[in-house]
C-alpha cells in the first residue's frame, strides 16, 4: 500500500472543520501542530509591535494514495483556500515508506477496493 502525506496550513478557527471534512472524505486520522506562524505575499501587519495575523495550525494527514486527491480537494473547499486569499494552503507529498499504520491497512484496503 502506498501513502501520501497531506500537509494543510489552516486558520486555527477552521481546524476542526477541516479535520472533519478530511475524515468524511476518507482520512483515518490527523496530527495537529498548533500555533504556527507564516507570511504570504504581503508582510504581516503590526500594531505597536504586536502582530495582527491570525494563528495557524499545521495539519498532517497520512492517507492512501488513491484517496489523496479527493481528500485534498475537500480540505481546500472547507478551508476556503481558493475562494478567500490568505486562509491557508494544502499540498501533498509522496511517502516512500511508513510504519505504525498496520492497524489501518485492512480498513483502507476494503475502502480502496470498493472504489476501484
Amino acid at each position: 500500500m502506498h501513502f501520501k502525506l497531506i500537509i494543510a496550513l489552516v486558520e486555527d478557527s477552521k481546524t476542526d472543520d477541516v479535520i472533519d471534512a478530511a475524515r468524511q472524505a476518507g482520512a483515518t486520522g490527523a496530527t495537529v501542530i498548533n500555533s504556527a506562524r507564516g507570511e504570504g505575499m504581503k508582510k504581516s501587519k503590526t500594531f505597536l509591535g504586536l502582530s495582527l495575523e491570525t494563528q495557524r495550525d499545521v495539519l498532517l494527514f497520512l492517507v492512501e494514495e488513491h484517496m489523496s486527491r479527493h481528500i485534498l480537494e475537500k480540505i481546500a473547499e472547507t478551508g476556503e483556500f481558493d475562494t478567500s486569499p490568505g486562509t491557508g494552503i494544502a499540498f501533498q507529498v509522496d511517502v516512500e515508506d511508513a510504519v505504525g499504520v498496520a492497524h489501518q491497512v485492512q480498513k483502507l484496503v476494503d475502502v480502496v477496493e470498493g472504489e476501484l
